[in-house]
């Protein structure tokens, strides 16, 4: 497709609130996603660091 000028492109021939509207919130929910798993991923460590002290008998004084 050929566009006359960047209003054109953004306009995406009528339907470009629903293309850029997608790819909004994909970027939105991939982003959240990212975030998300760090989250988890650092409770997942944190348990594990705390179980391996309290089998151990150690304290969790090197974790900050």
């Amino acid at each position: 497709m050929i566009w006359n000028s960047a209003a054109d492109f953004w306009a995406m021939g009528g339907y470009g609130f629903y293309v850029w509207g997608s790819f909004g919130v994909t970027a939105l929910l991939m982003a959240l996603e990212v975030g998300w798993v760090r989250q988890q991923r650092q409770r997942a460590l944190a348990q594990v660091a705390a179980e391996s002290a309290s089998e151990h008998g150690l304290s969790k004084d090197w974790q900050s």
